[in-house]
Parts: C-alpha cells; sequence; structure tokens
C-alpha cells in the first residue's frame, strides 16, 4: 500500500512546453530503476503548466525519490526550462488502488 506521495507542478518558459514535456517523458526511464517508487506519472496540465505525481509506500521511499536522478535532473535543468521554480507538496496518501 502507498502511504506517502509528491505532487510537483511545473511551469515551463514560453517556447520550451516541447522541451518540458521531452524532460517528463525521458524521466520515465529513471524512475523505472527506483523500487520504491510504487507509481509515476508526468501529466500536462493546460498549455504550459505541467505537473509529476508519483507514490511511495512510505516515507524512505519518497526521500530517495527526492535525491534520486529525475529530482536531480530537474534542479539541474530548471532555470532554463522553468519560469517559476518547481512546486513540490509533500503529500499523504488516504487511499488507493493499484494493480497487484
Amino acid at each position: 500500500m502507498v502511504t506517502k506521495a509528491l505532487f510537483v507542478r511545473l511551469e515551463a518558459k514560453p517556447g520550451r512546453e516541447a522541451d518540458v514535456e521531452s524532460f517528463l517523458r525521458g524521466g520515465l526511464s529513471i524512475v523505472e530503476q527506483e523500487p520504491a517508487t510504487t507509481a509515476w506519472f508526468a501529466v500536462r496540465i493546460g498549455p504550459s503548466t505541467f505537473g509529476i505525481f508519483d507514490a511511495f509506500p512510505d516515507e524512505a521511499g519518497r526521500q530517495a525519490h527526492l535525491s534520486g536522478g529525475v529530482a536531480q535532473a530537474l534542479k539541474e535543468q530548471a532555470a532554463d526550462l522553468f519560469s517559476e521554480p518547481p512546486s513540490i507538496w509533500e503529500i499523504e496518501v488516504l487511499a488507493s488502488k493499484l494493480p497487484k
């Protein structure tokens, strides 16, 4: 069961929307290597607004992800891709339905 999650809101710089989309699609191969990342979604919320939602079984899994490859790449490319710093919310999962 997942108990912890993250929601990250990303606002692309004008003209960088395709680059943000590509960056997020590329993140999948990184998180597939993280055993404690139970679920990971990269989403487009609007024309220039993107997000990442991911879920973990516990706080240790969440912290491992926050120090992992996607988080590092996000920090490295934030100034080039985003018009504002990413907003990161640590959230609690109250209920979930995931494949077994």
